[in-house]
């Protein structure tokens, strides 16, 4: 048994009894990337979001080629753990001013972001 979605001038397989979800035509069931904006600036900002009120500091702006290397050395610094996700470096806990300092030392123009 199929599913149909009618879309415009053409039908697309949505659903099947026999494989479940399929997606075609470019939609895939991966979530969308955020938009990250590369005009130089790198931004620190922190966020609880999705993380049952733990704190993480969050990098954006980096270059992409440089973030696994900067990333090991943020948390390094900071002495606690993290993760980059899309191309954004996460430091666990509230590490936002020993971050801005290094990402400094280091030549990179940096601003707060959030409140």
């Amino acid at each position: 048994m199929h599913t149909l979605m009618a879309r415009d001038d053409d039908a697309v397989t949505v659903y099947t009894s026999e494989q479940g979800r399929i997606y075609s035509k470019g939609k895939s069931g991966a979530p969308e990337q955020t938009k990250i904006p590369q005009d130089g600036i790198v931004r620190v900002s922190r966020s609880t979001k999705g993380r049952k009120g733990k704190g993480v500091t969050i990098i954006t702006g980096l270059p992409l080629d440089a973030t696994a290397r900067i990333a090991k050395q943020l948390k390094q610094k900071c002495g606690s753990g993290g993760t980059i996700r899309n191309g954004v470096i996460e430091i666990q806990g509230d590490h936002r001013t020993a971050v801005m300092d290094e990402l400094r030392k280091q030549g990179f123009t940096v601003k707060l972001a959030g409140g």
